[in-house]
Parts: structure tokens; C-alpha cells; sequence
């Protein structure tokens, strides 16, 4: 082998092992850990993720909290999150900051300083065109104005309406009582139901967040049914989530499925594709110390996800 052979094949050899550095410095390459929450991925090439998290006074743990959901956003691969109780906005400014390829909208202070944001892809499928808040006169339905996002893709316009309903009740609708709980949800489903025929016709609408309530009560008092009895322009896709009681639920702690996601008709081909999906995120499955350090750290919901294939 001659001298000019041996001097090749020491570099080739020193470049395979990152060894070889400016002048010939030795220096060590260490390699860029792997997001944990990857094996929980929704997202794919070819379809468009859109994830509602409930995210309890954010940022309950500091800057903790933001470094969790900054690196559970980006490993779950998904193109929007509509979030609910973003209390610090500094802390979502910094968490929308860290994440590359993503921007953020935090919505102004709602009652109590639980506001309503999105995180959505700067380079994704959904071209974002628009955020704005809706239905601000009607505080006694919504005690969080909901918050629209609008985006086409491919030439075809997408809606998604970001909630956070009234909280707690007994079950029971009272007609009688406008301040019940269960009637302010149930007139904010029939506000919602209205304004989406009122104002986005033709448009693929998803209506998701924390609502507050459960799609599995009885008629009577079933603060959904608006939508519930309309199959042929609405469908609540976690249903089936809400119906089974061995699966997993957004709100473990009570146990209770509260968070959901709703498409109008025209998105129901989306979501009639093989390639669709719609699941409540299992995250504490991959957290360190499980859904109790979760639920200390980050929030006390899990994140719901709908995989729809435009």
C-alpha cells in the first residue's frame, strides 16, 4: 500500500468514527437523543393530525412543563393542537418559540386566565390563514370565547373551533335555570351548531376541545344532542371511545372522557379513509414516573388526537 493509500484510508476510517475535526483535532460527535414520545407518533407524510390537549393551567410546573410539552408536541408528529387553560403566556411563548418549524396563537384573558391557543405547523399541510375569536356576546354559554382557526389545504378550506366549556353540574339539564351547567353547555352545542351553518358552508369543520361534559348520557340531558341527532352533518369520532369503558379515557383521574373531536359532513371522507384514526394519546405511558408525574408536571387530561386523510 503506498503512502498516499494509507493517508486515504486513515481518513476514511477517521471520518467513519467522527474523529476528524478542523486542523485535524480529534473531537467526539454525540449523537442527538431520540424523542421518547416518537413510538406514540400520530402523524404521517400523507394525512393531516389534529390534537386537542387540555393542558391544566399551563404552565403548572415553570419551565418544566414547557420543556415536556415542547418535546411531546414535536414526537407526536401532529400538524395542529388546540389547547385549553394556557394560563402564562410568557410560558407559551417560549414553548411556541422551542419548536421548530411551529408558530403559535394564544388567545387574550378569558374568565379566570384560562385562555384558549393553538400550536400549529409552519411547514405542514394546512396552510394557516386566519385566528380569530367567535361568539364573544355570549359569555353565559361560553365562559371562553371559542377560537377559530382557519387553513386551507389543497385549495380546500378547513375549520377548526377550539372550546372549553363550562365546568361541573349534576348531570341534569334544569330548563328552568340558565345558569345551570348543563344548560350553558348545551345552549353553547346550539350555538355552535348554528354559527357553522350560519357562516362556514362547504368548509371541512372540526369542533374539538374540553367540553366538559360526556356524549354518553341519556337523551334528556345529553348537552350534545344537537349534534347527536343531526348523522348526516355531524359525528362525534371519539364516540366509541366515550362508549367503552375499557378503553383509555382523557380524564383519568376521574375516570371520564370529556374531551372530543367533531367534523361536519364534509370531512366525514376524511375520516372514512383507511388511514384515519382517532385516539386519546397514552403519553403517561412513556413519562417518567408514569401518569402520576404527568399529571404533577404537565396536566391532568391526556391529549386527543383524529388522524384525517384529506
Amino acid at each position: 500500500m503506498t503512502m498516499l493509500q494509507r493517508f486515504l484510508l486513515f481518513l476514511l476510517m477517521a471520518a467513519t468514527a467522527g474523529l476528524v475535526g478542523c486542523g485535524g483535532s480529534q473531537k467526539s460527535v454525540t449523537p442527538t437523543p431520540e424523542n421518547p414520545y416518537s413510538s406514540l407518533a400520530v402523524g404521517t407524510d400523507t394525512t393531516l393530525e389534529i390534537m386537542t390537549w387540555n393542558i391544566e393551567n399551563f404552565a403548572k410546573a415553570g419551565n418544566t412543563t414547557v420543556e415536556h410539552v415542547g418535546e411531546i408536541v414535536a414526537g407526536l408528529d401532529v400538524d395542529v393542537v388546540a389547547l385549553q387553560e394556557i394560563v402564562a403566556a410568557s410560558s407559551f411563548d417560549r414553548l411556541a418559540a422551542n419548536l421548530e418549524g411551529w408558530d403559535g396563537y394564544r388567545a387574550g384573558d378569558s374568565s379566570g386566565g384560562q385562555n384558549l391557543a393553538y400550536l400549529y405547523r409552519t411547514d405542514g399541510p394546512l396552510e394557516v390563514t386566519g385566528i380569530y375569536e367567535i361568539l364573544g356576546s355570549q359569555s353565559r354559554a361560553f365562559p371562553r370565547r371559542p377560537l377559530v382557526l382557519e387553513g386551507t389545504l389543497d385549495g380546500v378550506g378547513y375549520v377548526v373551533i377550539n372550546n372549553h366549556l363550562k365546568c361541573c353540574g349534576d348531570g341534569d339539564i334544569d330548563p328552568l335555570d340558565e345558569w345551570d351547567e348543563e344548560t350553558r353547555r348545551r345552549d353553547a352545542c346550539l350555538l355552535l351548531h348554528q354559527y357553522v351553518a350560519d357562516n362556514f358552508e362547504g368548509k371541512r369543520v372540526i369542533i374539538v376541545g374540553d367540553w366538559n361534559d360526556e356524549l354518553s348520557d341519556p337523551a334528556p340531558d345529553n348537552v350534545f344532542q344537537v349534534f347527536l341527532d343531526d348523522p348526516d352533518n355531524w359525528r362525534f369520532v371519539d364516540l366509541g371511545i366515550a362508549l367503552d369503558p375499557d378503553v383509555l379515557w382523557s380524564y383519568p383521574g376521574w375516570p371520564s372522557h370529556l374531551d372530543h373531536i367533531l367534523i361536519n359532513g364534509e370531512t366525514f371522507a376524511d375520516y372514512d379513509a383507511p388511514e384515519a384514526v382517532v385516539q386519546v394519546v397514552p403519553v403517561q405511558n412513556v413519562f417518567e414516573g408514569g401518569f402520576s408525574a404527568y399529571d404533577s408536571q404537565v396536566s391532568d387530561h391526556l391529549p386527543v388526537a383524529v388522524r384525517l386523510f384529506p
